[in-house]
Order: structure tokens, then C-alpha cells, then sequence
């Protein structure tokens, strides 16, 4: 006979063990969702021993947490916050159903600008070779899309990116509509390298599967330091000697522990993009 306490103590550890379930689940669905960098290094953990010690990869299903196997995507580190404190202001949550229809001019030359509290990073774009994703962004950036908004994601190991673009922060959020890959074939892409200065856009592109094409959004990431990464992040856009020199300063104030829900290595530097436009010239 199961006393009464028995029962409540039974119905208690069943209540948690329902909802270890549910943060486990929660944390998995994130991890598969967050953009660029983890789905992809899936399939280099997978090949090559060396990315194993050195890069995160995405739950491959053969485990319940795969991320929980290897070395977090950056080394956290408590280096005094470099930048400002943000402007004020709050992020718009506004969402469309389609892709903004075709207004820039292919043939003139843009200039995305990033007024951070960190500085001022000048992004020279490639309307010719990435029409879709400039048009999207010169889009969304009239619209203040990106005001307010924080970069997320601080990457230290293996690859070296600073990630933005997401109004929620998370790495889960986008403006309602995707957009498709381009420029894959950038002659700057030699070597499964994206170089240095490179700014591409995150997608949930998983090359075990071939499936996750044109699903970019509004997340972006700046390369910092040449970064090994195969073609497979539409890069639209070269960021300027000044702008490098800011990243330094992001990059050099390290990133923190991972996130236990999104799995993101957030900056230490409060990196929140005041403004950002565009300028055609």
C-alpha cells in the first residue's frame, strides 16, 4: 500500500523529471535552428578529428545532445567591455510574408553602415553577385529593422565570426520570409576559407541532409580572422579597414559561456547596432 506521502513524492519527481524533458527538448530545437556555423560543422566533426576537438556541431541524432560532446564554438573569457551603452530605443518586431520585391540597381555601388556602440563598421556590398540578399537588407534596413537590435553570437574557435541580424537576439528570429543563396562561387571563397572581412548570411542549410537551401533571413556574420567554412553562406559584402578594427576590439573582449537554451557564446562586448542604412552611390 503507497502511503500518501510516498505518492506526492512520487508524483514530484515525476513533475521533474517532465520538465528536464521539456529544457532538453527546448535546448535540442534550438541548437538545430541556430543558423550558420553549427549544422554545417555536423559533417566536418564528422570527417575530420582535427574540427572534432575544434568547432561545435549540430545534434546528429546518434546522441541526445550532441553539442554537449565537444568544445563550445567559443572560450569564454571575462575581458573588460569595450564598447558603449546602447542608444535608446526598442527593437520592432515587425514580420512579412514574402521577399520585398526587386528595387535596387544591380550595376551601382552600396554601402551598408553599422552605427554600433562598439563603432562604426562600414560593409562595402556586392549588389551585382547577391541582388537578392542586398535587396532584402537595403529592405529591411529602410524599414530601422536592425535598430536596437544585438549581436548575438561571439565565435573564438575554428571559425571566427561575430553573428547579427536577429531582433530577438536569440538566433531563432527573422523577418518572416526567406531569401535564396547566392555567390557561392565568390572567387574569395578559395579553399573552403571565408576570408577575413567577409560579411555572409547564416542559414539552417544541413549538408548531412541537403536540405535547409535559400533560407537566409536577416542573419548575417562578419569574419573577424580567416575562417575554414565550405561555400555554402551567401557572402554579400566586404567590411572596411575601420570596420576590422572594431571587430578586433569585439573579438579581443572574448565571448561568454554558452547559453543554456540557445547554445549562443554571446560577447562580452555589448555589441547592439544603434543604426543601420544603407547608401547608394
Amino acid at each position: 500500500m503507497v502511503s500518501q506521502e510516498q505518492r506526492r513524492r512520487q508524483l514530484a519527481r515525476e513533475k521533474f523529471l517532465r520538465q528536464q524533458q521539456r529544457r532538453t527538448d527546448a535546448r535540442r530545437k534550438a541548437r538545430i535552428r541556430n543558423s550558420v556555423i553549427a549544422s554545417t560543422l555536423g559533417v566536418i566533426v564528422v570527417l575530420s578529428v582535427t574540427v572534432f576537438l575544434t568547432k561545435p556541431f549540430e545534434d546528429d541524432g546518434k546522441t541526445e545532445n550532441a553539442n554537449a560532446d565537444v568544445t563550445p564554438s567559443a572560450t569564454p573569457s571575462k575581458a573588460p567591455d569595450p564598447c558603449e551603452k546602447p542608444a535608446p530605443g526598442k527593437v520592432k518586431s515587425e514580420t512579412w510574408k514574402k521577399e520585398p520585391a526587386m528595387t535596387i540597381d544591380e550595376s551601382a555601388k552600396y554601402t551598408m553602415k553599422l552605427d554600433t556602440t562598439c563603432g562604426e563598421i562600414d560593409v562595402a556590398l556586392k549588389a551585382s553577385a547577391a541582388p537578392h540578399t542586398v535587396n532584402s537588407f537595403n529592405f529591411l534596413l529602410g524599414k530601422g529593422y536592425l535598430d536596437h537590435s544585438k549581436c548575438h553570437r561571439l565565435t573564438n574557435q575554428g571559425i571566427y565570426v561575430l553573428q547579427c541580424g536577429d531582433p530577438k537576439g536569440t538566433g531563432m528570429g527573422g523577418p518572416g520570409y526567406t531569401i535564396p543563396d547566392e555567390n557561392l562561387k565568390d572567387k574569395s571563397l578559395k579553399g573552403g576559407t571565408y576570408p577575413a572581412g567577409t560579411v555572409a548570411m547564416a542559414n539552417q542549410y544541413n549538408p548531412q541532409t541537403k536540405q535547409g537551401r535559400d533560407s537566409g533571413g536577416s542573419q548575417f556574420f562578419l569574419v573577424y580572422q580567416d575562417s575554414q567554412l565550405p561555400p555554402d553562406y551567401t557572402p554579400f559584402g566586404t567590411v572596411s579597414e575601420a570596420g576590422m578594427k572594431v571587430l578586433q576590439k569585439i573579438a579581443k573582449a572574448g565571448a561568454q559561456a554558452p547559453d543554456p537554451q540557445t547554445g549562443n557564446t554571446a560577447p562580452n562586448a555589448t555589441v547592439v547596432i544603434n543604426k543601420a542604412t544603407i547608401t547608394k552611390s
